[in-house]
């Protein structure tokens, strides 16, 4: 059964969306003379602070320049935030932005709640067989098109490669010579090997694949979080912790793996295109070059690392439909993304793209995208952006030492099935 506003009263939105507080502000009208767009268009945007969102915002103000009579609300709402702002705005009618910018979970569970308009058909989808197949696929639900991408990615290993030098080590390739070289590191130089993100079990993914593993089967609505791969997965990290391999945290995960790691207080952090801006930032980083971007190391049963990414999707109730399409194909041209993989080294979700000069050249890009090729897709369910909250419960109690691995999937999986109505 769906939950919410289900996809009957999406009819009822689009009915009231004159009358709904579809975004902050007058929305006015998506047509003037001559069919010229006005109006006002309200975008959520949820990519970093201080590094991303420059970028964005500078390039949502071209919109503007395209479309005089059209004003860009940019809104600048925290990652780790938007997913429930949005549900409460969507579902209250009221403060609901006209376009978002989605993790690529999100979206199916949005299109599920009745929160989105449709795309195909409209402006918004422009040029989609462009689109790579893998991106496309997080913004379809129940054979409808609810977003269009804008960024896809993936993980890999971020090492510092002056501490490399000084400690005399190679990359690892798998978790079995990341122990080994993290002692080495540590024996050598006084650092740690690598910080591992405690508070986020997006972190967690690409140990779960290595040891063959994965959160649930969709085909056959099996939840596979609790399987022997997954408690393998969590004696692996809780390993890692204990060898002294690595450090963890609790809580701040992001702000203390990224200052470690900027500091040269750790030697390897893993993550992703989107912290590239960031890292560089850091005192160890403005030498560019001393930044070394390797593959997860590969577990047992060999390299894996989770698909993620952005799309923008429309809100259902925005009082400004045809601009928000109109900006939704802005934002996710091949121009755009364009700018943006050579500004910020995010990977486009344009074929074309990859074949412009500028993003050609990109070093960090064209390291990602082979690794983006052979990324694992979650499942794309409207509760997939709700598995990771029993899970990071399960993940950091495992690191910090409070619950065994066992228990730890045991737990996960036990919720999952409550999550999950008529799975095994």
């Amino acid at each position: 059964m769906r939950r919410g506003i289900t996809a009957t009263a999406l009819a009822a939105i689009l009915a009231l969306a004159a009358t709904a507080c579809g975004s902050d502000g007058d929305s006015g009208s998506a047509g003037g003379k001559g069919g010229e767009l006005s109006g006002t268009v309200t975008w959520w945007d949820t990519s970093t602070v201080g590094s991303e969102d420059k970028v964005f915002r500078k390039l949502a103000e071209g919109f503007t320049a395209q479309h005089p009579k059209v004003k860009v609300n940019y809104v600048n709402v925290p990652f780790g935030d938007a997913q429930n702002k949005f549900k409460n705005a969507a579902q209250s009618g009221s403060g609901a932005p006209d376009v978002i910018r989605s993790e690529v979970a999100w979206t199916p569970e949005f299109a599920d709640l009745g929160y989105l308009a449709p795309l195909d058909g409209t402006p918004a989808l422009k040029d989609e067989k462009d689109f790579l197949p893998q991106a496309a696929a997080s913004t379809r639900y129940d054979d409808k098109t609810y977003a269009a991408p804008q960024v896809i990615d993936s993980m890999g290993i971020f090492y510092n490669k002056k501490i490399f030098k000084e400690a005399g080590v190679e990359v690892p390739g798998t978790v079995d010579e990341l122990k080994s070289v993290s002692k080495k590191i540590k024996s050598r130089t006084g650092k740690t090997g690598l910080y591992l993100r405690g508070d986020d079990a997006y972190w967690f993914l690409s140990f779960l694949y290595g040891e063959g593993g994965n959160l649930v089967d969709a085909k056959s609505k099996t939840v596979t979080v609790d399987d022997p791969a997954g408690v393998k997965a969590m004696t692996v990290v809780k390993d890692l912790v204990d060898s002294g391999a690595a450090k963890t945290d609790a809580t701040d995960g992001w702000e203390n793996m990224q200052a470690s790691f900027k500091d040269g207080d750790v030697a390897m952090i893993i993550n992703g295109p989107w912290a590239v801006a960031d890292t560089y930032g850091g005192a160890q980083f403005k030498d560019k070059a001393n930044l070394g971007i390797a593959p997860v190391p590969a577990g047992s049963a060999g390299q894996g690392a989770p698909q993620g990414g952005h799309n923008l999707a429309v809100y259902a109730g925005s009082k400004n439909l045809d601009a928000s399409y109109a900006f939704t194909a802005y934002m996710t041209s091949a121009e755009s993304q364009a700018k943006v993989a050579e500004e910020l080294s995010l990977l486009p979700t344009r074929t074309s793209v990859y074949a412009r000069p500028e993003v050609a050249k990109n070093e960090i890009v064209g390291f990602f995208k082979p690794v983006v090729d052979k990324a694992i897709e979650r499942p794309w369910i409207p509760e997939t952006g709700s598995l990771f909250a029993p899970l990071v419960t399960e993940y950091t109690k495992v690191l910090t030492g409070q619950t065994t691995p066992e228990k730890g999937v045991e737990s996960t999986g036990d919720a999952y099935r409550k999550l999950l109505k008529g799975w095994k």
